[in-house]
Formats: structure tokens, sequence, C-alpha cells
């Protein structure tokens, strides 16, 4: 993913930024463990979001205090390794590294030999995440070739080309509960369409200056970078219908330690995230401890 499925902060208990904190350092730390420090180069907020939700039904956090790279002088809260924390690291990898193979197949000159310095870089890490993880890495393969058939050849489908970013994403699903697999599945498909074309709107201006294809221009017939109101409208409905079949999958998941925490993501963070994006007033959240939210305190009539 890209970094747009995070948590309107400001709506946090400060027990559920806490813990989304140590959450988000537990990945860290655990793609530290397993993959050295070309693992921790690849964190995303994304995936967070996945441990969170492949962690559902449990009662309780592990925590311990540990210090890192970043922050050597003072320790952070941390979740401990976990089953869903492990999962998230290797699928990350996995997608990290198939997403650079097709970077280097869909660029050219400096910009290619970027992408194959990165990937080989984060080769040995993606050998070790391909074999805990075979059946997700194959079809982040089959979905990624697909899709990059599918733009290849110029596709005017919206819906074709979300369908192959949002089924790969679907597949982690695999890692939960029987109870949790079907409504999980259908929770991530519509997160990974959201953000398949929340990305591809995003970069409209960009993919029209480098000649490249973008599939909210295809779609809609732009030619100039610029999106039209009819293109905003039908994007946004779109997106928003599948915010709501997102929301209505979560409904069917078990309640249980974070479920404040996805709550707040499902709820809140997605559908402002879209209104963002649409407006152009959107920053993807970069790698780093997310800031302490700013609280509106209590005041009295007679101050200013």
């Amino acid at each position: 993913m890209f970094g747009y499925v995070t948590p309107e902060l400001p709506e946090l208990k400060v027990r559920e930024y806490q813990r989304f904190r140590a959450l988000y350092c537990g990945l860290c730390r655990e793609l530290g463990r397993r993959y050295g420090l070309t693992g921790r180069m690849i964190l995303n907020y994304d995936f967070v979001f996945l441990a969170a939700l492949l962690s559902e039904g449990e009662e309780t956090c592990a925590y311990c205090m540990r210090r890192c790279p970043v922050h050597p002088l003072r320790r952070r809260c941390v979740c401990t390794a976990s089953p869903a924390l492990a999962a998230a690291a290797d699928m990350s990898v996995i997608l990290a590294y198939r997403k650079l193979e097709d970077g280097v197949a869909d660029s050219r000159g400096l910009k290619k030999l970027g992408y194959r310095l990165a990937r080989a870089f984060l080769s040995r890490s993606y050998k070790k995440a391909a074999l805990a993880r075979p059946a997700f890495d194959e079809t982040v393969r089959r979905e990624l070739a697909a899709l990059y058939e599918l733009e290849k050849a110029g596709s005017v489908s919206l819906d074709a080309t979300a369908d192959k970013f949002a089924s790969l994403l679907a597949c982690a699903a695999g890692e939960a509960g029987e109870s949790a697999r079907r409504p999980l599945h259908e929770l991530l498909y519509h997160v990974g369409r959201i953000v398949y074309i929340a990305d591809a709107w995003a970069d409209l201006g960009e993919d029209f200056r480098k000649g490249e294809y973008n599939p909210v221009a295809a779609r809609f017939g732009l030619t100039d970078g610029k999106p039209t109101n009819e293109a905003r409208e039908a994007v946004l409905t779109t997106l928003m219908g599948s915010s709501r079949l997102a929301a209505a999958a979560f409904e069917l998941l078990p309640a249980g330690y974070w479920t404040p925490v996805t709550e707040n993501i499902v709820y809140l963070g997605i559908p402002k995230m879209i209104l963002k994006v649409l407006d152009g007033t959107y920053r993807v959240r970069k790698p780093g401890l997310p800031k302490e939210p700013e609280r509106v305190t209590g005041g009295t009539e007679s101050e200013p």
C-alpha cells in the first residue's frame, strides 16, 4: 500500500493513540528483527492497520520498553512480537519487492537504475519473506502482472485495474482465523480498491507531465492532467461506495483489543482521506512516529 490508511488522530483517546504508536513501533521492530535495517526502511502505516486487523479478537497486547536506531536516547513502548506483526512484516516486504519489479519494467533511464538498485538491496529479504508466505507472494505476482498488462494496454476500465490491486491485498485475509477470514477479505478488497484509485487521482498531474499511464485519466479521457467536476463526482461516488462496503464488512469482524483503533480508521480516517485526496489537500504520511494529536481543551465564556 501507499501510506493512505491512517487513523484520524484527534478523534483517538489518549490510550488508543498510545496503542497505535506502540503497534507502529512494534511493526518497525519486527521488520528489523526479521530483515535488519533494510526491513525498517519499508515501514508503512498501511501495514500497521493490517497488523491491527489480523490481531482482532485478541483481548490484550503485551508491551515492552525498547530503544531504536531512530530514537536511541529514549526508550519507547513497543508491542512485542506476535503472529500478526510477523505476517504484516513479511507481506510488506513481498509487496515492496514486487512493486520495485513493476517499477523496473515500467521505467527508463536513471529511474530504472534506481529501481534496480533498490530491488537488489531488498532481494535477500524478499526471498526470506516469500518462503514464509508463498501463497501471498504468488497472488501478488499474479495480480501485479495482470495489472501491468492492463496498464500497458492503456485500459480505460477503472474497475478492472483497481480490481487487480484490491485482489492482491485481499489475499492477506488468509492469515486471519477462519471466522474472520471472509469479512476481512471483503474489507481488505475495498480498502485496496480505495488506495489504488486515490493514488491514481493524486498522481494525475505528475503522470501527465511524465507521459505515463493513469487509470483515472484513461477512464475519463483527461488529456491535460487536470480533473473535471464530472470525474471528481464519479470517483467520489465509487470511493465512498467502497468505503461503506468496507465498513459493512468491518462490522462482521470479532471485536477485540484493537477495535477502537481500527474502527477509527474505517469510519473516520478513510472517508476523510478520500475527501482530502479529491480536494488535493491530502499529504501521504511518511514513515516516522505518529505525532501526538492536538487536543481541544475546555474554556470559559470569559476567555477571549
